[in-house]
């Protein structure tokens, strides 16, 4: 069996947005309320530490950072929906250095795979500015810190309900990181139409799929095994990070998707399948508790060798072929499409 490094700090919790904010501190309190209640057979828990400024300037402007870090110890607004408090920034740093401590155990094989349970999230960040919830980009970082640990090809998959904008900007023409990303479109923050494939180097690296609304585990699975599992055999990546946004829970107030806690399991799955153990997970978003908490739990026995999920054969809504075929209009020029 696996054995799973989960790394998460109190400070996490002490990151607070605000009165009615979704990205409550209830919300890892609620994933740790359900770990600690069905304990999982070889986790092992890991204090983060935090990221240092070399590592946050592989993907963000050096000013931003500074401005980021200028804001420690009071609240600020620094977008319309991106706000913190007094702990927030070591909160950030401790999120971005979590996700570098994970890639760093797995690549040096002190962990063979690991979740990093990490508030705030990260994918909406962009080099030079806050958004969406998100200070840094934590998958980024992550990614950027497998590269320079030797990993030659690094897939960075993106299952939350929203577009990582930020993540896609940072690699968008580069092949030695893959942006693959599932989401509902159109919704926020506008980015990610399947028809944005990257460009120079990173053309045909970078794959959308958008899905108007309203599917569930039947027609995540067509997406993983009709678009992404084809192009990441292709691709071969050396390590997998795991942009693992659960708002496309059925239960999500923020969403408008219906996958269910054995449908993040079957992704979690065919993806610890394909790196063949290398990979690392990032918690982005995820509102409502009980979904989340019971998604995270359900993954976290996937990566630990104590569950295991295969994608089931179902109905795959009219709507989830064509936003198939959408993709595959521009990927088909650069992988060969399955049969």
């Amino acid at each position: 069996m696996a054995r799973t490094r989960l790394y998460t700090s109190d400070v996490y919790v002490a990151h607070d947005p605000g009165p009615m904010h979704p990205e409550r501190p209830e919300r890892l309190k609620s994933i740790h309320a359900v770990l600690d209640r069905a304990p999982i057979a070889n986790v092992e828990r890991h204090a983060p530490r935090p990221a240092s400024r070399d590592e946050l300037t592989l993907v963000h402007d050096a000013a931003y950072v500074e401005k980021v870090l200028a804001t420690s110890g009071r609240p600020t607004q620094l977008d319309a929906d991106t706000s913190t408090s007094a702990r927030s920034v070591e909160a950030a740093l401790l999120a971005a250095g979590a996700a570098v401590q994970a890639v760093d155990d797995v690549m040096t094989k002190a962990a063979e795979n690991a979740f990093a349970l990490v508030r705030p999230p990260g994918h909406h960040a962009e080099g030079d500015h806050a958004m969406g919830f998100c200070l840094f980009n934590n998958a980024a970082i992550a990614a950027e810190a497998a590269r320079r640990k030797g990993a030659g090809r690094v897939l960075l998959l993106d299952w939350d309900v929203h577009h990582g904008n930020g993540s896609q900007s940072h690699f968008y023409a580069r092949r030695d990181v893959m942006y693959a990303s599932l989401h509902q479109h159109p919704f926020y923050p506008g980015t990610g139409s399947p028809f944005l494939g990257g460009e120079g180097e990173g053309l045909g690296f970078n794959v959308n799929c958008g899905l108007p609304g309203g599917q569930g585990d039947d027609d995540y699975a067509a997406v993983f095994e009709g678009l992404f599992l084809p192009i990441a055999e292709q691709f071969a990546p050396d390590f997998v990070v795991v942009s693992a946004g659960f708002d496309p829970h059925r239960a999500d107030p923020l969403g408008g998707m219906r996958v269910t806690e054995r449908g993040f399991a079957a992704m979690c799955s065919a993806l610890k399948t394909l790196s063949k153990g290398r990979i690392v997970l990032l918690l982005e978003g995820g509102y409502d508790l009980d979904g989340l908490a019971q998604s995270v739990h359900a993954c976290v026995e996937v990566l630990s060798g104590n569950r295991s999920e295969s994608f089931t054969a179902g109905t795959v809504r009219a709507d989830t072929a064509e936003a198939l075929s959408e993709s595959w209009s521009i990927h088909r020029k650069h992988w060969k499409q399955p049969s």
